[in-house]
C-alpha cells in the first residue's frame, strides 16, 4: 500500500489549572484535579469496543459528584470507574489524546501517549514544502484547522501555545509559511495570539477574560514568501471556556416589600434577583438564594423562605402570628445570600438586604376612652365644647386608624358638629347653632366612631364605638331681642312733625329676670325721628322728604338700640324701614335748557323738549308744555305735544341766527297740579350741508317788543 507524506496539525489543548481552585473549599492538601497528568497506553494493532485501555487518577477534592469527563476523541470515553474505554473497534488511533475532566470543583486536562502505533517516515514541515517547488505541477494539499478551546485567567508565563495547525500533502514546499488574521491578530485586539510561520503554532500572548469576549474567529493560511496565498483561509474557532471568576452582584444593595397582616403562610412578598457575569450554560452563573440573618427573630427566627433558585421571599409563618399589633415590631430585615455553582461550598457569594414592612389592615375597630363626656357652654355661643378621646391599635398612617364621627341622637335640632382632629384623631364636638338657656339647659348626645377604611368582616363595631355626652348650657345676660326686625311701616311724605310712626317691639330673653329696656336712636341718616325711651313710639321730628338723597328707593332706614339694666347691662338693636309715599310737592321743569334751530323754516326748525319731576305718578307726567301767556309768542313759535312727556317746539317763519329766551309754561298731572314757569334758550343757527353754525351772542328774549321787531324785519324783506 502506497503510503503518502501526512502531516496531522492539531490544536493542542494545553493543561490548564483551574483559576482560584483552592480558594473557595476542598480538603486540606487536595489539589482538585487529576492526579496524573500524563498516560501511555499500547497499541496493538486494534482497540476492542468496549475494553477498558486504561483508569485515569481524578479527583475534585469533593467526592467526584457529577464529574463529566470529554476526550479530544471521540471514538473514547471515560466511564464511572474512571476507565478509558473505546465506544467501537478502532482500527487507527492518534498518537496523543486529550481527557477533559470537569466537575462543580474541578477543571483539569490530562494527556494519553498511544504508542505501538505504525512508524509514518519522518517529515518536517519545511521538508513538504520545499517538495512542491520540484513539482511541475501543483501538488494536492489540505489546510486542516480544528476549533481550540482554552480556559479564561491563565497564569503567566506568556506566550504558551495552544494548538498546531495540520497541512496535509503529498509534495513538499520549503518556501511556504503560516499566517493569522482577524480580531485578536492582526485586528483589534491585536497581538491576542500569533503563530509560528514555520511550525504553525498558535500561540496566546496573555490572559484571557471570557465575560469579555468569550469566542475568538480567526483565519490560517499559508502563503509563499512573496505573499501569495498558497492554502486557505481556514477558519480558527477559539472558545475561551468559562471559570468561575465573578461572583453574584444584586442590582441593588436595599430591597424593600410589604406584607399585608394576616397573610396565610406562602405569601409572597417579593423577589431577590442577582446577576452572574459568568457563562450562563455552566454552573458558575447557577445561582441559589438563602436567608442567612433575619433580625428581629422574634417570634420565629424562620418568618421568611425564600425560594433557593427564583428568589421569592415568601412568608413561613401562620396568619394568626403575622399581626402587626402583636409583633415586636413592624419592620424586619432580612441578609440575604447568592451563591453560584448552583450554592454548592465552593462556589462564590454576593449579598443584598431586604427590608419587609408588616403592612395594615383595619381588624381593630376604634374605641371611645370613656362612656361619658361632659361639657359646658355659654347660651349664645359657638365653637368646639369637648374633645372625644378613642383608642385604635391600627396603624396612625392609614385609614384603618383615622376616625370619623356622627351624632346618631339628641341634637333634633342640628345645634351640633363633630369633625376629626387630623392631628391625634380626636373627635372635636362644636357648637354650631347658638343654644338657649332659657328654652333648654341640658343635652344629651349619643356619638358614634368608626374609621375611614371599612372592618375586615370577622370584626366589628362594639359598644365601646359608641359614647355619650352630657352638655350643660349656662346662663348668661342677653340682650334684648327686636321682633319683627326689621320693622316695615309705609309713611306720608310731609306728614306734620311730631306725627307717629311706628312703635317698636323689645322682648328681654332672660324671661327667668325681671328686667326693664330702654330705647335710643342708634342710628337716624337725616335726624327726622324721635323715640321714646320707655314706650319705643317712634315719631317724626322734622319733615319726611320722599326725594332726599338719604332715601333709596323710596325707603328711608334708621337703626335703634334696646338696652337692659342687667349687670352688666346688655344691648340690642333693631333696624325700622319707613317706606314713604309720595306727594305733589315738587313743580316740573323742562329739559333741555338749550335747544337749537334752522334759521330757515323750510329746514330744520323743529326743537324736543321734555319734562321731569321729582315726584312719582301720578303727581308726574304727563306733562301740558305750552307757551308762556305773552302776547304775539304764537305768530313765530308753536309749542306741540309729542306724548306724555315731550313736545316740539317750531318755528313758524325764518330769523337771523341769533339765540333767544323762550318762556314756556309746563304743568304736572297732580292733585291738584303744579306748574313751573321757565325759559329755554333756543338757537337759531344756519343750517348748510347738514351742518349748524350757532351764534354764541347772548339771547334775545322773545318778549312782546323783540317779537314785533322781528316781524317788522320780516315784513320789510317780503
Amino acid at each position: 500500500m502506497e503510503i503518502g507524506v501526512r502531516i496531522l496539525l492539531a490544536f493542542l489543548v494545553p493543561q490548564v489549572a483551574r483559576v482560584g481552585g483552592q480558594e473557595d473549599g476542598g480538603h486540606e492538601g487536595c489539589v482538585p484535579g487529576f492526579q496524573v497528568k500524563h498516560y501511555q497506553v499500547a497499541f496493538s494493532g486494534t482497540f476492542q469496543k468496549g475494553q477498558a485501555l486504561l483508569q485515569v487518577e481524578f479527583d475534585d477534592c469533593a467526592g467526584n459528584e457529577d464529574v463529566k469527563f470529554e476526550v479530544s476523541d471521540p471514538s473514547f470515553y471515560v466511564d464511572r470507574d474512571l476507565n478509558l474505554v473505546p465506544q467501537r473497534e478502532i482500527l487507527h488511533s492518534s498518537p496523543v489524546l486529550f481527557i477533559h475532566g470537569l466537575s462543580a470543583h474541578a477543571d483539569d486536562m490530562a494527556q494519553v501517549e498511544v504508542t505501538g502505533l505504525p512508524v509514518q517516515p519522518p517529515h518536517t514541515l519545511r521538508d513538504i514544502l520545499s517538495r512542491g517547488q520540484t513539482l511541475p505541477h501543483r501538488s494536492k494539499r489540505s489546510l486542516l484547522v480544528p476549533p481550540v478551546i482554552i480556559t479564561e485567567n491563565q497564569r503567566a508565563p506568556f506566550p504558551k501555545v495552544i494548538g498546531r495547525s495540520h497541512v496535509i500533502s503529498t509534495e513538499k514546499q520549503g518556501n511556504h509559511i503560516f499566517r493569522l488574521t482577524g480580531p485578536g491578530a492582526d485586528q483589534d485586539p491585536k497581538g491576542l495570539f500569533t503563530i509560528d510561520v514555520d511550525t504553525g503554532d498558535v500561540s496566546v500572548s496573555r490572559s484571557l477574560d471570557r465575560e469579555a469576549i468569550d469566542s475568538y474567529q480567526l483565519e490560517v493560511s499559508t502563503t509563499d514568501f512573496d505573499g501569495n496565498l498558497v492554502e486557505g483561509p481556514a477558519v480558527l474557532m477559539i472558545t475561551v471556556i468559562d471559570q468561575n471568576d465573578n461572583r453574584p452582584i444584586f442590582k441593588e444593595t436595599r430591597y424593600t416589600g410589604e406584607v399585608l397582616e394576616g397573610s396565610p403562610n406562602g405569601t409572597i412578598v417579593m423577589t431577590m434577583t442577582a446577576f452572574d457575569a459568568d457563562d450562563p450554560a455552566t454552573d458558575n452563573a447557577a445561582l441559589r438564594y438563602n436567608i442567612i440573618r433575619q433580625s428581629p427573630d422574634k417570634p420565629s427566627s424562620n418568618m421568611f423562605y425564600i425560594d433557593e433558585e427564583g428568589g421569592d421571599i415568601v412568608t413561613h409563618i401562620s396568619p394568626s402570628l403575622l399581626d402587626r399589633e402583636t409583633l415586636p415590631t413592624t419592620t424586619y430585615e432580612l441578609e440575604i445570600v447568592a451563591k453560584d455553582m448552583s450554592g454548592r461550598e465552593v462556589g462564590l457569594t454576593g449579598t443584598a438586604t431586604a427590608t419587609i414592612t408588616i403592612t395594615d389592615k383595619n381588624d381593630h375597630a376604634p374605641e371611645f376612652t370613656h362612656p361619658l363626656f361632659e361639657a359646658y357652654v355659654y347660651e349664645g355661643s359657638t365653637g368646639v365644647v369637648v374633645n372625644l378621646t378613642v383608642d385604635d391599635r391600627d396603624d396612625p398612617a392609614t385609614g384603618a386608624w383615622r376616625a370619623t364621627y356622627s351624632i346618631i341622637n339628641g341634637d333634633p335640632a342640628q345645634s351640633f358638629e363633630i369633625q376629626t382632629n387630623p392631628d391625634n384623631n380626636e373627635g372635636m364636638l362644636s357648637v354650631v347653632k347658638p343654644l338657649d338657656y332659657e328654652a333648654t339647659a341640658f343635652h344629651t348626645l349619643l356619638i358614634k366612631v368608626e374609621n375611614e377604611d371599612p372592618l375586615v368582616p370577622d370584626v366589628g363595631y362594639g359598644l365601646s364605638s359608641t359614647a355619650t355626652v352630657h352638655v350643660t348650657v349656662e346662663d348668661i345676660n342677653e340682650g334684648p331681642v327686636f321682633f319683627p326686625d326689621p320693622l316695615i311701616v309705609t309713611r306720608m311724605e310731609n306728614i306734620p312733625v311730631g306725627s307717629f310712626v311706628a312703635a317698636l317691639n323689645a322682648t328681654d330673653p332672660d324671661i327667668l329676670q325681671i328686667q326693664s329696656i330702654r330705647y335710643a336712636v342708634l342710628r337716624d341718616p337725616a335726624g327726622w325721628l324721635s323715640v321714646n325711651p320707655v314706650r319705643g313710639t317712634v315719631n317724626t321730628s322734622a319733615s319726611l322728604d320722599r326725594e332726599s338723597p338719604y332715601v333709596h328707593d323710596n325707603k328711608y332706614t334708621a337703626v335703634f338700640i334696646a338696652t337692659d339694666n342687667g349687670s352688666p347691662p346688655a344691648t340690642g338693636t333693631g333696624t325700622l324701614i319707613i317706606y314713604l309715599e309720595d306727594f305733589n310737592d315738587n313743580a316740573p321743569y323742562v329739559v333741555p335748557s338749550v335747544a337749537r334751530i334752522c334759521e330757515d323754516a323750510h329746514d330744520m326748525n323743529v326743537a324736543i323738549v321734555g319734562g321731569r319731576d321729582k315726584d312719582l305718578p301720578p303727581n308726574a307726567a304727563p306733562f301740558k308744555i305750552e307757551l308762556a301767556k305773552q302776547p304775539n309768542l304764537d305768530k313765530t313759535w308753536k309749542v306741540t305735544r309729542v306724548n306724555s312727556t315731550h313736545s316740539q317746539i317750531m318755528l313758524l317763519h325764518s330769523l337771523k341766527k341769533a339765540n333767544y329766551q323762550l318762556p314756556l309754561l309746563i304743568t304736572d298731572s297732580g292733585v291738584p297740579p303744579l306748574s313751573n314757569n321757565t325759559e329755554v334758550k333756543v338757537q337759531v343757527c344756519v343750517c348748510k350741508k347738514n351742518k349748524m353754525h350757532c351764534s354764541s351772542a347772548h339771547s334775545h328774549r322773545a318778549s312782546l317788543l323783540g317779537l314785533l321787531a322781528t316781524l317788522l324785519l320780516v315784513l320789510l324783506c317780503l
